[in-house]
């Protein structure tokens, strides 16, 4: 029976290929950058042939490395999946869900309640960073991601389709000078979400204006940061028509009345595998069925 090279070597292997190069893995999983390639070279040998075309500006799969790193990745979740539910009796039904702020806040945690009514055996570790579904696999079950397209080698359903709103205080509609037409943000910062970059572009392109340019443009990686920036006046945010309506803020306004689809949407994303786990299958299921 041939012996498998080390789990270490292969976790490696699948963090340098995430990641393009052995500095950003090592850091990732708290090792040396000598141990990093060491683990790698294990890998390799193991394999007979190299894994990673070396070069100044980093590491590139070779055709070998793409097809190991497509066929081991899922293999690895399963087993994280195995040890995890052997270890501990309630793992298969914990679901490690990343989502953004906002949408926790304002559409996931109200209806939370009826799922823990349903299912009160399922728990759910919440994680807010950005990106989630670059995490998936690793530490990650399930993500809920604001994006235009998932990658298509993950399973992802579109759970909204909506309007681009731009955003303001009310007292700037309210004002002595108040904003009535979109040649006025040319005096005004516009604050746009990092997931969402091409939000004010696409909307200006839209309205037939792609030559409106505002007097700068703020990011955010907080939605809840953005509606409350936009509140006190600092910028005017382009953002979700339910983002608007759910904040229910009275010192916000919406600008203009120009129909504008939204090049983004809320996805919930996972890896293939993942659906055969019993907590990300309910969850998903409730999600789509509650049309949240």
């Amino acid at each position: 029976m041939t012996r498998l090279p080390p789990l270490s070597s292969m976790e490696a292997f699948l963090e340098v290929a995430r990641h393009g190069t052995v500095k950003a893995a090592a850091s990732e999983l708290g090792l040396s950058m000598p141990a990093l390639s060491r683990r790698i070279q294990t890998l390799e040998h193991a394999v007979g042939r190299p894994l990673f075309d070396r070069h100044h500006q980093g590491l590139k799969l070779t055709e070998a490395g793409r097809t190991l790193q497509t066929q081991l990745a899922p293999i690895l979740d399963e087993l994280r999946g195995v040890i995890g539910r052997v270890g501990s009796p309630d793992a298969s039904l914990r679901l490690h869900l990343n989502v953004l702020p906002l949408f926790a806040q304002q559409r996931l945690f109200p209806r939370l309640p009826e799922l823990r009514r349903q299912h009160p055996e399922l728990h759910i570790d919440i994680d807010t960073l950005s990106h989630g579904e670059a995490r998936l696999g690793d530490g990650l079950d399930a993500a809920i991601a604001l994006a235009r397209a998932i990658d298509p080698a993950l399973y992802a359903a579109r759970l909204d389709q909506d309007k681009i709103f731009p955003i303001a205080a009310r007292d700037l509609t309210d004002g002595e000078r108040p904003i009535t037409v979109p040649e006025q943000l040319q005096r005004l910062t516009i604050l746009l979400h990092r997931e969402m970059p091409e939000t004010f572009a696409e909307w200006r392109q839209a309205i037939g204006m792609p030559y409106l340019e505002p007097a700068g443009i703020d990011f955010f990686d907080s939605g809840p940061l953005m509606l409350e920036a936009a509140a006190q006046g600092i910028g005017v945010a382009f953002m979700h028509g339910h983002h608007f309506d759910n904040a229910q803020d009275a010192r916000l306004s919406r600008l203009f009345d120009f129909d504008v689809d939204s090049p983004y949407s809320y996805w919930f994303v996972c890896r293939p595998r993942a659906l055969r786990q019993p907590a990300v299958k309910l969850f998903h299921d409730w999600l789509l069925s509650a049309k949240i």
